[in-house]
């Protein structure tokens, strides 16, 4: 008597587990779609979504035996039904909305990407899609607090940072400069500031001025201390929430030079030779903070800095980082690590352009990552200990007084902690 052999062929195996993913993809986009029910009618929800994606999917498998017009006649009623989820809703309702029609017709694009057998795409394509739904009002509160100013200046300044870097060489200029990777670095450390700055608008006055020194010192640490200053001396009555808030731009420099260090150097050498100094500088930062902090005012006070995706500011930084580059190569060349050195008082202009050259360099092999490192935090340094001379110019006299100890203390307990880790990495790894 013959056994009948019960089992599942590979490629039966094989597409079940697609229309699977499929109902799961579709489930998760469906989901935050049936979540607005309480609130409104929802036209499409958990069911119309999955059996869309599990529709391409299908369409997709099928085409390999009934040819690709199952996939053009399914396209087709996918783009019906959004046109008349469409129609409903703007002309018969006469509401307003394209968001739910072009997520059911996304959901079937992902349905024919996981046919084709690109399940990470699918999914992380998933998971951006219902971030973005889910994130509706954040998302529109966000466009709010954009201007005109800053939309067209970010568009300037993405479009000719990508536009540029793919046509750019990928050969370094006279083995130093990498444009590639150096219009890579201005994009990121923009971004950055970019993303300082809008939460600085959202936050407005009622965040505070310590919070505006704060994401202030994602900018530009320098511009904000003079903003901050200029306010002393019209309101007094600040001069201790003034100079909280130029404390906590240190520390937002502290933070952002790491980040950038770690931009221009991805192996992390660089940054992470720079943090006991920039650790305890920030401790001693915070620790000043914290005592000040009971005499803080919250009052209807803003700083105005610039939107940092404006041309003129991403050319600037790219500008002064591509010529420390430069220097800092040549002066290690020919004048060994106390030419490096020097280019830290560029600190004084920008500590994060200095930080970013130097770590590039290092990374590509032109610079030893402990002169790099000593160097960044040298710029780092220089940048603190100025920052009671932009006081000084734009602020009032108390302020100057009151603020001049803290600095000098953070950056004595930067200088000392520096000098005895470089001394142990000599000592130990050197």
């Amino acid at each position: 008597m013959q056994t009948i052999q019960w089992g599942i062929d590979p490629i039966s195996l094989d597409i079940l587990g697609k229309i699977f993913l499929s109902l799961m993809i579709g489930i998760l986009v469906g989901l935050e779609r049936e979540h607005w029910r309480a609130d409104k009618k929802i036209f499409a929800g958990v069911r119309t979504f999955s059996i869309t994606c599990i529709t391409g999917t299908l369409a997709t498998f099928l085409a390999d035996y009934v040819g690709i017009w199952i996939i053009i006649l399914t396209t087709l009623l996918v783009l019906f039904a959004s046109a008349s989820l469409i129609y409903t809703l703007n002309i018969l309702k006469g509401k307003s909305g394209l968001t739910t029609a072009v997520a059911l017709f996304c959901t079937y694009l992902l349905g024919i990407v996981v046919g084709e057998g690109l399940y990470m795409v699918a999914i992380v394509t998933a998971l951006l899609l219902t971030f973005l739904l889910i994130e509706k009002k954040p998302l529109h509160s966000f466009a709010e607090n954009l201007s005109e100013g800053d939309i067209g200046g970010a568009l300037k300044f993405l479009a000719v940072a990508f536009v540029l870097y793919p046509i750019v060489p990928e050969e370094p200029i006279y083995g130093i400069i990498n444009v590639k990777s150096s219009i890579m670095i201005v994009v990121l450390v923009s971004f950055i500031s970019f993303v300082s700055y809008l939460s600085l608008r959202k936050m407005g006055p009622q965040g505070g001025i310590p919070y505006s020194g704060l994401f202030g010192g994602f900018i530009s640490s320098e511009a904000t201390i003079a903003a901050l200053s200029g306010i002393s001396r019209k309101r007094p009555i600040l001069k201790d929430s003034i100079h909280i808030g130029a404390i906590l731009s240190v520390v937002s420099m502290i933070i952002s030079n790491t980040i950038i260090a770690l931009i221009a150097d991805p192996s992390a050498r660089t940054a992470s030779m720079m943090a006991p100094p920039f650790i305890v500088m920030g401790v001693i930062a915070i620790i000043f903070v914290a005592m000040k902090w009971k005499n803080t005012l919250n009052l209807e006070e803003s700083i105005d800095i610039g939107s940092p995706f404006a041309l003129g500011p991403a050319f600037k930084f790219g500008a002064v980082f591509t010529v420390l580059l430069v220097i800092a190569n040549y002066a290690n060349e020919y004048a060994g690590a106390g030419g490096a050195y020097a280019i830290a008082l560029g600190g004084i202009v920008s500590s994060s352009a200095v930080t970013a050259s130097v770590a590039a360099l290092a990374f590509n092999g032109n610079l030893s990552t402990h002169i790099a490192a000593e160097t960044a935090i040298l710029a780092g340094l220089v940048s603190t200990i100025s920052k009671p001379l932009y006081i000084k110019i734009s602020g009032s006299a108390e302020l100057f007084r009151m603020s001049l100890f803290s600095f000098i203390a953070i950056v004595v307990s930067g200088t000392i902690t520096m000098l005895i880790w470089s001394y142990y990495v000599r000592a130990y790894f050197m």
